[in-house]
């Protein structure tokens, strides 16, 4: 094994959005370059949180959902909701923005992304330079590829 870091050949940038984008933007910019999440900045461009899949969804099912321990009871279809929250797509990123600052520096260490995708519900890490602007992101299935093979070669 040799003793080059996992993590940094996976930085990728990516699109940065802003809080004023809409989420019809935001998740067309989410599909477009293929990631679960992308970072969001504020009106100076820096890093201000996450929107992904799970803010998306969330801003298509009502709020109560997350209040459940089940959902089985429901059966309105999909399209059910889409059509009664489709509104939210004109709504700006902000609103429904993942604001908990889980990011890291640029000299950041393997172990310390480990550190957070064992404590935290995230599925990319942003990689801030020293001014918080977004250098890329680190998503957990290119950290997960990149130790898998790692600790399989040895």
């Amino acid at each position: 094994m040799s003793g080059q870091s996992v993590g940094a050949p996976l930085l990728r940038e990516v699109p940065v959005l802003s809080g004023d984008d809409t989420v019809r933007t935001a998740v067309r910019a989410l599909l477009d370059a293929g990631v679960t999440a992308l970072p969001v900045a504020d009106d100076d461009g820096r890093f201000a949180g996450i929107f992904g899949e799970r803010e998306f969804v969330t801003a298509i099912f009502p709020g109560y959902l997350r209040e459940l321990h089940g959902a089985h009871f429901i059966r309105r279809s999909l399209d059910d909701e889409l059509l009664r929250r489709r509104g939210c797509l004109d709504e700006p990123v902000a609103r429904h923005t993942f604001t908990e600052h889980v990011d890291v520096g640029a000299d950041f260490s393997d172990a310390e992304l480990a550190e957070i995708y064992l404590h935290h519900r995230v599925s990319v890490i942003p990689v801030l330079n020293e001014d918080r602007r977004v250098k890329g992101i680190i998503t957990r299935r290119d950290f997960f590829r990149a130790l898998a093979e790692r600790a399989l070669e040895g």
